[in-house]
């Protein structure tokens, strides 16, 4: 059996629900729509739904161009019997919201935090993108690929993988070698072009502000209200400095504290300091060269500049030693 065989073996509804992390990105929802188009192959009807906003410029228009139908979780209406497969993420994280209904699958490339509870689960934490394990369903089961699905897929397998620089397995360089020639290049060129709107330097400029670096390791604050795709901009955007290799960006958004932390040293893992850091505040994971964490319930801003600091301290001393 194929992996496709035994997720469609688990699933018992006719109608399921494809839920992605919160605020979804590039790579969640190209896995979301490849995934809903070999679904709908099969028979099933999907829906595919999210919880947050939608607020990248590229993300949107990624969204427009490939007419990808997601819908925000106060949409669904869900019922407690609902099937629901998480992409590109896993329960208990805290990007993942728990939503009325079952979550019995999981496809996921981030670390392993639990492969129980799943009737069905294909967590490859040493892949890249959670695209490219979705394209390797459709060549295992020989099922056609369009091109609008072929473009989204090779565009969340590129933004994830940082222009295939970053946590590059050798699934995503099969699949993006494989979905390459199948793709709109120029759809990938216009997407590429709406990375950053012009307020965005604003939160730039802040990082440039308070940027310090302390042996080897960045740590700014981006001002309040940037999305997740802007803080991780901005971490990637440090993480080109000569004299930095270990980034932690932060921001006060949605009533908490957003983290992202990006390392390009083997010894210092990105996923591990930010779980370790926010110990009893919040939760964070993600990958060894990328990750990021939130701590909720935050009230006000002041009071996050004061979470953050205690952040910081614990990351620091997790990498000095």
């Amino acid at each position: 059996m194929t992996h496709l065989d035994k997720l469609l073996a688990c699933l018992h509804n006719k109608h399921v629900i494809v839920q992605t992390h919160n605020y979804p990105d590039q790579d969640a929802l190209a896995s979301a729509l490849g995934l809903k188009v070999l679904l709908e192959a099969r028979g099933k009807k999907v829906t595919i739904g999210y919880e947050g906003i939608i607020d990248k410029d590229n993300t949107l228009k990624m969204i427009e161009l490939f007419g990808i139908e997601c819908y925000e979780s106060s949409q669904l209406f869900l019922a407690p019997e609902d099937e629901i497969i998480i992409v590109d993420g896993q329960k208990g994280n805290i990007n993942i919201t728990d939503l009325i209904g079952d979550e019995v699958a999981c496809i996921d490339h981030h670390k392993v935090r639990r492969k129980d509870g799943y009737r069905f689960s294909d967590i490859r934490e040493d892949v890249g993108a959670c695209a490219s394990i979705i394209a390797g369903y459709f060549f295992e089961n020989g099922i056609e690929l369009s091109v609008q699905v072929a473009t989204a897929l090779l565009y969340g397998i590129k933004m994830d993988t940082h222009n295939m620089t970053r946590s590059v397995s050798e699934l995503d360089l099969a699949m993006f070698s494989r979905l390459y020639p199948m793709a709109d290049q120029g759809h990938i060129k216009l997407l590429d072009n709406f990375c950053l709107k012009l307020s965005d330097l604003e939160a730039y400029r802040t990082a440039i502000d308070t940027l310090h670096v302390v042996e080897g390791v960045g740590v700014a604050a981006v001002g309040a209200g940037c999305s997740e795709a802007l803080i991780a901009s901005v971490s990637d955007f440090l993480l080109t400095l000569s004299s930095v290799q270990v980034t932690l960006v932060y921001s006060y958004r949605a009533g908490g504290v957003k983290f992202s932390v990006r390392s390009e040293v083997e010894c210092y893992d990105a996923s591990d300091m930010i779980a370790d850091a926010l110990k009893g505040l919040g939760d964070g994971g993600g990958h060894a060269d990328m990750a990021a964490g939130f701590i909720p319930d935050v009230p006000d801003e002041s009071m996050a500049v004061d979470y953050a600091a205690v952040v910081e301290g614990r990351f620091l001393e997790r990498v000095h030693g």
